[in-house]
């Protein structure tokens, strides 16, 4: 029986659900995708590690290249934590640039190092940091990229080389002992940070940022919100006025607009893959700065917008930009249950398409729920980190639609209790790829630790 026709459990009962696919991407599958239990099919079973840190396939490898609360080695402090969105850019003679995003609320305890030129509000904890590879994969360099954000959670790539991380909050000034208003996105070039400084690009719109992707032929920014309480979170594009001009050139301002799909008020109420919709609208956003009302409750007239539950990753591939839903539970006011989606919107069809879901399986030992950061892998399929309860894995899908398990989080932040309570594991994000496609760069949450690595892919 097919995934999207399975009775949805309960929340309390993915604990001994596994995971499985339905649907296919045809831009990068050539199949249907189907359940298949984890470690049978990709490239093997997962092989406990020693240093019990990341389980990997047999014949793929692991390096450390940073850890919470090491020091920088720029000297500007300690490496700060919850390490979150990352992406890899091509440097000279080789080199690699990892920028990546740390989720700190005001609360953060290891905070990003403030830093002159480079801090938007000093009492902000979150931000970037950024590190340089040589063309052996060694860290030649770690340094704050941008400092003073908060709950930089994920972002994107731009198609001229910097990254656009985004604050997933709505806090003003004056909550939480902020001095600025929080909720924007902010460009951060890893090569060269002072380049961009730490100016928020607020045409972009104040809201819980997530995830962006940008149209590399249009320059048209593609964005979701992750709201945490319903109404829940928008999709939005940002029209930039100078688009595909490079570096800085997204403060130049632009129009932001949300997607209403007609007679779709909510997305979790579709249920089949390759349901697809025509005509999708753009509604302009009343007030993207949110200063009275934030902007999932303004006004878009009596037809309404569309809402979705966790929007999280967002990426560009072929002529289409993909998006994610994590999940939806009707018990938190979605008007459906399902346990992750991905979406395909075409601009040149104004076309969205469900395209994969996710289900419960038969494995009891894996939970199947919430995908969360993903990318395209070399081979051209897709690689998806897991944000669910339980042991957190990087599940890579095939272009046969085939699932798999890629790595898995050897490290318990929470061991089982005495009494026999489940141990916890600090869930991936940003997953990423060198720019040859022979190295996968990874993070693991808590504790903060970004992985490279380097195996037979593809």
């Amino acid at each position: 029986m097919s995934a999207t026709r399975r009775q949805i459990l309960s929340r309390t009962a993915t604990a001994a659900a596994g995971i499985a696919f339905s649907g296919a991407v045809p831009e990068l599958f050539t199949g249907t995708a189907t359940a298949r239990g984890m470690g049978r099919g990709g490239y093997g079973p997962l092989e406990p590690d020693p240093r019990g840190l990341l389980d990997l396939p047999r014949g793929f490898r692991y390096r450390v290249l940073s850890r919470e609360g090491d020091p920088l080695r720029s000297g500007e402090g300690r490496v700060p934590g919850n390490h979150d969105g990352m992406a890899a850019f091509a440097g000279r003679h080789g080199r690699v640039h990892l920028v990546r995003n740390h989720e700190n609320r005001a609360d953060g305890r290891i905070p990003v190092p403030t830093v002159p030129g480079l801090t938007y509000d000093p009492m902000g904890r979150g931000g970037c940091t950024a590190l340089e590879l040589d063309a052996r994969g060694d860290v030649t360099g770690e340094r704050v990229a941008i400092a003073g954000t908060a709950v930089n959670c994920a972002g994107g790539p731009t198609p001229w080389g910097t990254w656009l991380t985004c604050e997933e909050t709505e806090d003003r000034a004056g909550t939480n002992g902020y001095t600025k208003d929080h909720g924007f996105v902010f460009e951060v070039d890893g090569a060269d940070p002072r380049r961009t400084g730490a100016v928020p690009l607020t045409a972009m719109g104040r809201f819980q940022h997530e995830a962006v992707a940008v149209d590399p032929g249009s320059g048209v920014v593609y964005e979701t919100e992750d709201a945490f309480e319903k109404p829940f979170g928008l999709f939005y594009r940002f029209l930039p006025e100078k688009p595909r001009g490079g570096a800085g050139s997204l403060r130049a301002g632009g129009a932001l607009d949300a997607m209403r799909v007609p007679g779709v008020p909510d997305l979790s109420t579709v249920q089949e893959t390759g349901s697809s919709f025509d005509g999708v609208e753009w509604v302009p956003v009343p007030d993207p700065l949110a200063k009275q009302t934030p902007i999932r409750l303004q006004d878009f007239g009596p037809r309404g917008i569309t809402h979705a539950q966790k929007l999280e990753g967002c990426y560009w591939g072929g002529r289409s930009v993909y998006f994610v839903s994590s999940f939806a539970h009707r018990t938190e006011g979605s008007a459906a249950d399902h346990f992750g989606q991905v979406w395909k919107y075409e601009p040149e069809r104004r076309r969205l398409t469900l395209v994969i879901v996710f289900g419960p399986d038969t494995d009891i030992q894996l939970p199947g729920e919430a995908p969360d950061n993903i990318c395209l892998a070399p081979s051209g399929g897709l690689m998806v980190c897991e944000d669910g309860g339980g042991a957190q894995h990087v599940f890579g899908v095939t272009r046969r639609g085939e699932v798999y398990a890629v790595a898995r989080n050897a490290q318990e932040i929470t061991p089982a209790a005495a009494g026999g309570a489940a141990p916890e594991w600090g869930e991936f994000a940003g997953v990423t790829f060198s720019p040859d496609g022979g190295t996968m760069y990874l993070n693991c949450y808590t504790p903060g630790t970004t992985f490279a690595v380097t195996g037979p892919w593809g």
